[in-house]
C-alpha cells in the first residue's frame, strides 16, 4: 500500500453569512460529523421537529438543549432531558457558561463549541482535526493510523528496527451499555482510551480502530517489549473503576500483539495481531496473546 495525503473535505451547508454572531457549534461525534451549526440569538437540540438541530437518535430527548447568547457571552440549558446535557463530560445542573473549545454532549452526540475573532479559521482547523482523529475518544482514527502505519513500516524496513502493533479490545462491552446504557459506554470508551494514551511514548500511536478496538503503533519494539507493554496496559484496565453517574464500572481488555516481518504488508502485520486478539478472547479474555514463554517461532 501506499500512503496517499490526507485530503479535507469540508461539509456542505455550513456557509456563513456576514451577518451571524461570531460562534457556533460543530458535530465532532455523531451521524453529521463535520456539520456547523451558527449561533445567533438562540440554537435548540432536540427530537423535535421545531428544534435547530433536529436529532433521531434514542439518547436525546425531544426538547434536550439550548444554546443562546445572554449578556455578554454565550450559555448552554438543560431543558430537563432524560439523560442529561455534559459540557466537558460534567452534567451541568440548570445553565452553563460556555468558553472556546468546550464540548458538549447531549445524548450520543458531541458538539464542540467555537467563538473567537477568526471562527472561520478555527472551523477550519476543527475539520483537520476531524479527519485525523476520532470525535469520540480523542485519539487518532483509523485512517491516520493506517497512514502511521505505513511510514512507521517502511522506516523500520529501511532501518532493520523492529517495531510491533498491539490490538486491544475491550471484553464484554456490549454488556457495559446494557447495563448503564449507551452514554455510560461512550464515557468508558473515553477514559479507557485516556488510560491507554497514558502508556504510549511521543514516538508510538494510539488510535481508536473501530467500535471498542484500539490499536497501538510501537515502533522501536520487539515482540518481549509489546508483551510488557500489553500486560502494563491490561492489567492497569482490570484495576480501574470507571465512574458514570456514582456508578463504578469496571472493565477487562484483550490484546493481541505481532512484530513486523520483513516480508510483511500492513494488511499482514493487522491480520497477525488480530488473530493473536481473538486468541487471547477464545482463552477466556483478559490476556495478552501470544503468551510469554509460548512464542510462535
Amino acid at each position: 500500500m501506499t500512503t496517499e495525503k490526507t485530503i479535507i473535505t469540508i461539509p456542505a451547508g455550513t456557509e456563513t453569512s456576514e451577518d451571524e454572531r461570531n460562534a457556533c457549534v460543530v458535530q465532532i461525534y455523531g451521524d453529521d460529523l463535520g456539520k456547523r451549526y451558527p449561533i445567533t440569538d438562540e440554537l435548540t437540540v432536540g427530537r423535535s421537529e421545531d428544534s435547530t438541530i433536529v436529532v433521531d437518535v434514542p439518547n436525546v430527548s425531544r426538547k434536550h438543549a439550548r444554546l443562546f447568547f445572554e449578556g455578554d457571552r454565550y450559555w448552554v440549558e438543560d431543558l430537563g432531558s432524560t439523560n442529561g446535557t455534559h459540557v466537558n463530560d460534567v452534567e451541568i445542573a440548570c445553565r452553563r457558561p460556555l468558553s472556546n473549545g468546550d464540548l458538549i454532549t447531549t445524548g450520543g452526540l458531541v458538539f464542540k463549541f467555537i467563538v473567537g475573532g477568526n471562527v472561520e479559521a478555527l472551523y477550519h482547523e476543527e475539520i483537520y482535526r476531524l479527519a485525523i482523529l476520532d470525535g469520540l475518544t480523542g485519539v487518532h482514527n483509523k485512517r491516520y493510523f493506517l497512514e502511521f502505519l505505513e511510514r512507521e513500516m517502511a522506516r523500520s524496513k529501511r532501518h532493520h528496527r523492529p517495531l510491533s502493533l498491539a490490538m486491544l479490545d475491550l471484553d464484554y462491552f456490549k454488556t457495559v451499555n446494557d447495563l448503564y446504557g449507551h452514554l455510560a459506554g461512550d464515557t468508558t470508551l473515553k477514559k479507557v482510551a485516556h488510560l491507554i494514551q497514558d502508556r504510549v511514548r511521543q514516538d508510538e500511536l494510539l488510535a481508536r480502530y473501530g467500535g471498542e478496538e484500539f490499536a497501538v503503533v510501537l515502533p522501536e519494539t520487539d515482540m518481549a517489549g509489546a508483551l510488557a507493554f500489553g500486560e502494563m496496559v491490561r492489567r492497569q484496565i482490570e484495576g480501574f473503576y470507571f465512574t458514570f453517574d456514582e456508578q463504578d464500572i469496571r472493565v477487562t481488555v484483550s490484546i493481541g500483539v505481532a512484530t513486523l516481518g520483513s516480508d510483511d504488508d500492513a494488511d499482514a502485520l493487522i491480520g497477525n495481531a488480530d488473530s493473536q486478539l481473538y486468541k487471547a478472547k477464545s482463552a477466556g479474555r483478559n490476556r495478552v496473546f501470544p503468551e510469554a514463554g509460548k512464542l510462535e517461532g
